[in-house]
Formats: C-alpha cells, sequence, structure tokens
C-alpha cells in the first residue's frame, strides 16, 4: 500500500505505523512487515481508536506466527492427526471416536492442502458438500472440529487466524421426546418379565433406569458397593469411562429403586460390593423385541431417563434437584427448557380440583 492517488483506484493513506485508510470508504487496513514478508488484513471500521486496538492485536499475531521454511508445508491432516491425538488424551471412547470420524471426512476435501491454503472460500466449499451429505448435528459436529483444528494452528504459530470461522451452527431440529405413561411403562415390564429367563436382567435393568434417572453407562456400572442401604444413598461413579459431566454424586434411594434393589439381591445373597448390580451392558434388543409385542412405540434406554424426571416433575420436585439428581451442573435450566412443557400440562391438570366457586 501507498500514498498514491491515481484516477482508476482509490488511495490508502498511511495514518500510522503499519495502519492505512481507504480513501473512499475510510476503512482501516494494516499492512505488518516480517522477515521480509508482508501481512494485510482489513478491520472493517472507519473507527480509528478500534483500528489501532485491532492493529495492536494484529502485529501480535504476526510476531507469533511461525515463519520456518518447513511449516508452510504442513498439511491439514498432518496438523489434524497431530491433534486429534492430543484431544483425545482426556476423552472418553465414544467421544474420541467422533473426532476420528470428523477427520476422517474433512480428509477428502481438506486434507491434502497445505495449512496455509485454507481460506474461509476453502471452508464454504467444504460446508457446501457437507451440507448436501448430512443432517444438522453430523455437520456441527464435523464443523466444532475443524474449528478446534485450525485454532490449534493460530495458537501453535502456524494460523494467523482460523478461517473455520466464517462458518455458522446449523440449526437443529427440536427433538420430540418419546416419554412412556405409567400405564405403558407397566407393560413394557411386564412384557420383559413374562418374556423368558434370560430377560430378567433387561427387565431389571429398565427398571433401574427407570426409577433412578441414570444414563445407560451409569446404571451399568453401579456396583453394590456404590448402595449404602443404611444412608439410603447410592453413588454414581459412571465406572471406569466416568460420568457425562466427570463427577461422581450421591443420589437419594427412591422408594421403588429401594424394592428393585431389595430384589434383585435376594437372588444374589453372595455377592461382592465390586459386582455390577445389573450384569447386562444394554438391553436394547429385548426392550425392541418387548416394546413390539405389546404394541408401545419404540422406546430407548433414555427414553426411561426422560420417565423419571417426567414422574418426578409431576411430584411436585424442583427443578434445581431433579438437575441433581441426574447430573445436571445447570441448577436445572436444561430441565425447565427440556421439561417445562410436562410441568404445564401437570399445572393444567391440578388446576382442575380447584372447584371452589366464585363469591356471587
Amino acid at each position: 500500500m501507498h500514498d498514491v492517488v491515481n484516477n482508476n483506484k482509490p488511495a490508502f493513506k498511511k495514518v500510522a505505523e503499519c495502519l492505512y485508510r481507504h480513501s473512499d470508504t475510510g476503512i482501516y487496513y494494516a499492512l505488518v512487515k516480517r522477515n521480509g514478508k508482508q501481512f494485510r488484513k482489513s478491520f472493517k471500521t472507519s473507527d480509528r481508536k478500534l483500528a489501532e486496538r485491532l492493529l495492536k492485536d494484529f502485529r501480535g499475531q504476526v510476531t507469533r506466527l511461525s515463519l520456518k521454511r518447513n511449516v508452510s508445508s504442513i498439511t491439514f491432516l498432518e496438523l489434524a492427526k497431530h491433534w486429534g491425538e492430543i484431544a483425545k488424551a482426556k476423552l472418553k471412547p465414544r467421544s474420541a471416536a467422533r473426532i476420528d470420524t470428523s477427520i476422517r471426512q474433512l480428509t477428502p476435501h481438506l486434507g491434502i492442502l497445505s495449512l496455509r491454503s485454507i481460506d474461509a472460500a476453502a471452508c464454504h466449499e467444504w460446508e457446501k458438500a457437507r451440507c448436501a451429505e448430512v443432517g444438522a448435528s453430523s455437520f456441527n459436529a464435523d464443523r466444532g472440529v475443524l474449528s478446534r483444528i485450525l485454532d490449534f494452528a493460530v495458537r501453535e504459530g502456524l494460523l494467523l487466524e482460523n478461517p473455520a470461522r466464517v462458518l455458522q451452527r446449523r440449526k437443529m431440529p427440536k427433538p420430540s421426546l418419546v416419554i412412556p405413561t405409567r400405564d405403558q411403562f407397566q407393560k413394557l415390564v411386564a412384557q420383559l418379565r413374562h418374556a423368558d429367563c434370560r430377560a430378567e436382567h433387561a427387565a431389571n435393568l429398565i427398571e433401574l433406569l427407570a426409577y433412578s434417572g441414570m444414563r445407560l453407562g451409569e446404571a451399568v456400572s453401579l456396583c453394590w458397593g456404590d448402595v449404602d442401604f443404611d444412608r439410603g444413598m447410592f453413588t454414581v461413579t459412571g465406572g471406569e469411562g466416568g460420568t457425562k459431566n466427570h463427577e461422581a454424586r450421591t443420589v437419594p434411594i427412591f422408594p421403588a429403586m429401594q424394592h428393585l434393589l431389595e430384589r434383585v439381591a435376594a437372588n444374589n445373597p453372595a455377592r461382592q460390593t465390586t459386582a455390577r448390580i445389573i450384569p447386562i451392558g444394554t438391553a436394547k434388543k429385548a426392550l425392541g423385541t418387548a416394546c413390539r409385542k405389546a404394541g408401545l412405540p419404540s422406546f430407548h434406554h433414555h427414553s426411561l431417563r426422560h420417565y423419571f424426571v417426567s414422574n418426578a416433575i409431576e411430584a411436585g420436585v424442583d427443578f434445581k434437584v431433579i438437575a441433581g439428581w441426574v447430573g445436571h451442573k445447570d441448577g436445572g435450566i436444561l430441565v425447565a427448557k427440556t421439561y417445562g412443557r410436562l410441568r404445564d400440562a401437570h399445572s393444567f391438570e391440578m388446576a382442575k380440583r380447584m372447584t371452589f366457586s366464585a363469591v356471587a
């Protein structure tokens, strides 16, 4: 950029060291040199003070940028694999597998490109292709991984800024909750109990999920040593994989759960404290079969967690308390957002009991 004016091109006037102003639009631009290389950027503002602050940040980015010769040859795939190994170190297997899936799908579009050749246009090309292939959930997961990889590149001085920041999350369709009614739940358990002896563990698991509010991984990891009958409490640890928020929680043993545990314990008099209460890892097949034979909707393991929460709401339990029971750390916000309509429906039912008459 130079302080030159001609009839064909607008001028960029130098107003401070490394800072230029467009004569027609008034927009400020940066031109920073380092080791013989030039780095340009539009600040997209006509505010001088703001431009000066942005220039300071931009110069810091340029200073942190690695100018080693071999850096320019790093491909996106090479960096993605390196980042992936670091990111997966503290993740559960399922979350780590999702990162691998995203990297695999990003590779055909971006893998062979040199890292510094990936710009906003390349990100939009990937977005266009990916949106045509998958739904919002998968796209958002892949977009998140792409952005995290390029954020890592910025922190390591490999990029000035993250070009994936131009990509917007796709709006997720609001899922409809499939929650068993009490009659449906009883019908489901009865079908499982009368199926055959092999379905006993599946029936126990379904009841445990419904009476405790635990997630599947938490329920199948619950050991006899986690249950304190004397204090009326049980501790949710999630086993080796841990809970979703990586924190154990202590929850009261609810009456229905108490009866279930006592019944299962009576059939296991020699139980070890380290033994799992439910010896199976899933009841998916038995659950699907029972729903079909009983003429019920296709319930899943998580439907029983919804069943627990809906019963708690109908019993008038505070959202914050429910959140603590099921392992949410937001003080009940998610419970209110997800299940608020259940509270409203219950409220209208309760209103019908207000039968006293108005004063004439």
